[in-house]
Parts: C-alpha cells; sequence; structure tokens
C-alpha cells in the first residue's frame, strides 16, 4: 500500500515560518519526483515547488525565494521550508509522487496523493 502521510501544518501570522513533512511509504522514494501542491478555497490545486529523483528543484514564482523543497530518501521523506509567509498562502498543502516530473503539472486524481495539511498565515 502506497501511502503520503503530510505534518507541519498550523496556524501563523505573516512573516512568519513553517516547515511541512511528507512521509512515503510503499514505494521507491528514491526513483520518484516529488512535488508540493496548495488549494485555497473555490480554487483550483496549483503545484508550487518540486524535486525531481535528481535533486533538481522547481518553484512556482509565487513562491520562489521564499519557499525550499528538499528529500531526504534515507528517511523516505519530503519537506517544504516555508519562509516569509503571506496571508496569500493560507490554503490545504498537499504532497504528491509520480514517476515522471511534476514540473508545470497537477497529477491526476488517481495519482498518489497525500491526504493535505492545512496552513492559515494571518495579517
Amino acid at each position: 500500500l502506497i501511502q503520503l502521510v503530510e505534518s507541519g501544518g498550523g496556524s501563523v501570522q505573516a512573516g512568519g515560518s513553517l516547515r511541512l513533512s511528507c512521509k512515503a511509504s510503499g514505494l521507491p522514494f528514491s526513483r520518484y519526483s516529488m512535488g508540493w501542491f496548495r488549494q485555497a478555497p473555490g480554487t483550483e490545486r496549483e503545484g508550487i515547488a518540486s524535486i525531481d529523483s535528481n535533486g533538481s528543484e522547481n518553484y512556482a514564482d509565487s513562491v520562489k525565494d521564499r519557499f525550499i523543497v528538499s528529500r531526504d530518501n534515507a528517511k523516505n521523506t519530503l519537506y517544504l521550508q516555508m519562509n516569509s509567509l503571506k496571508p496569500e498562502d493560507t490554503a490545504v498543502y498537499y504532497c504528491a509522487a509520480d514517476r515522471e516530473s511534476l514540473v508545470g503539472r497537477v497529477p491526476a486524481p488517481s495519482n498518489y496523493w497525500g491526504q493535505g495539511t492545512q496552513v492559515t498565515v494571518s495579517s
């Protein structure tokens, strides 16, 4: 059974930081591209950061220079360090895994997704 479990969400004031984690099990983690996505109420799910199996990182313009994606293959865990948070970063954050690169695309619902973790940034 393949599972992705996010953690680390919460409420923070603008300018603060949070670190999200995504623990994967049941798949050869080091061979998968991993990505972070978010969805605010009334909006579509959007990709914000991804890291390929070779460690290549990619960021959406909205989070570039504020968020850092990383992975620890020994721990089968994906991370998202979020700094200088803004109220517009408020959303449910999801991680996803795919054999193919996640740059510029949102995987289908049938792909491997976590359950999501809420991030709320107050002004």
